[in-house]
């Protein structure tokens, strides 16, 4: 009754907590925070100098005083302190009121491979974050949930959530995951590839900054129309030193991508196989559907399609599934349509 009244003076979080971008929804206004999961620190007094997309564009061209740290790496928490830190930030950008009226209750999404230990440190960031009451949903369900398939019917729903550092493959059916895989590979495994591949091909090192933007611009995991499309490579030469510029194809990027793709497309073949068949034969019916910002890739959608003969579908609005998700949890919450898909807690602790 009391959780009720708090209810109505405060607003409920969904968080995205990803390696690349954190998303927050809030109840009743959809999705109001998308910024890069990044936090500028000063090295000296560690103090948070900047947070979200100002910290990423110091990312790379930060003097020695400053360090520009992305908090999560693989999904999971690699520095919690700065993870509280940023949360807090988003927290008090969205609940104003915080502390003064009413705390907020969070649902935040976490990889499905994770860890005891990590699940207890993502939990203990939001509550030292300004959270009254904090569960979490694994991603490939609440990404399933956001992209509108019907994970509560007893049909098999298969989810494909490639973000930046996991790939999260999961088979859904009346309210809980049957079979699942999660590998530490995603978009920023890729902009390492293209990395090593300026390196080994033309000696020439490029920033994460630009080989990510080369991915975005003209990355694809199968040949098709934007095979025509060249772009420029701005780095330095490991040989002189010196600035130097050259120009490749988006059949080079793919190739230097293509060891990631590989093990992304191997990961879902491999999901498949361990399937109950009446939930592939539901599968071959409704398609696979592909999440986060991993399915913006031209062509992955056809080359999953080749390699598993089934229907790929690319959901609406890749990017926001798992935070839309996590909004669609909270609205029901209480009405017991979706509680089963939280994860079941294993220890509790009072907010501080």
């Amino acid at each position: 009754m009391l959780d009720r009244i708090l209810g109505l003076f405060s607003r409920d979080i969904g968080i995205d907590l990803g390696t690349a971008n954190t998303l927050v929804h809030v109840k009743d206004r959809g999705i109001v925070i998308s910024e890069p999961s990044v936090v500028a620190i000063d090295a000296k007094t560690k103090r948070v100098l900047a947070i979200g997309a100002e910290a990423k564009r110091m990312v790379g061209r930060t003097p020695a005083s400053i360090i520009a740290v992305r908090p999560l790496r693989d999904g999971v928490i690699s520095d919690f302190d700065v993870t509280e830190q940023m949360l807090k930030y988003f927290v008090h950008k969205v609940h104003d009121r915080v502390g003064m009226i009413s705390r907020p209750r969070m649902l935040l999404g976490i990889p499905s491979g994770v860890t005891e230990v990590e699940k207890r440190a993502v939990r203990d960031a939001a509550l030292n974050a300004g959270a009254r009451w904090a569960r979490l949903i694994e991603e490939p369900m609440a990404a399933a949930i956001g992209a509108g398939l019907p994970v509560a019917e007893p049909s098999g729903s298969m989810i494909v959530d490639i973000g930046g550092g996991t790939t999260e493959v999961a088979v859904i059916s009346l309210g809980g995951i049957v079979v699942s895989r999660s590998i530490r590979i995603g978009g920023d495994e890729m902009d390492q590839d293209i990395v090593a591949y300026a390196r080994r091909e033309y000696n020439l090192f490029l920033g994460e900054r630009t080989a990510e933007d080369i991915k975005i611009a003209i990355g694809s995991a199968h040949p098709g129309e934007w095979d025509s499309e060249r772009v420029t490579l701005r780095g330095r030469d490991l040989l002189t030193g010196l600035p130097r510029v050259v120009e490749v194809g988006a059949d080079q990027i793919r190739e230097a991508i293509e060891p990631s793709v590989a093990q992304i497309v191997d990961t879902i073949r491999d999901t498949i196989e361990e399937t109950p068949p009446e939930l592939v034969a539901d599968i071959m019916d409704q398609g696979i559907v592909l999440a986060g910002g991993g399915a913006l890739l031209a062509g992955l959608d056809r080359r999953v399609a080749e390699a598993t003969q089934m229907p790929v579908h690319i959901a609406d609005d890749p990017l926001t599934c798992v935070a839309r998700g996590t909004g669609v949890v909270l609205q029901e919450l209480g009405s017991g349509r979706l509680d089963r898909v939280l994860v079941a807690e294993t220890y509790s602790r009072p907010p501080r």
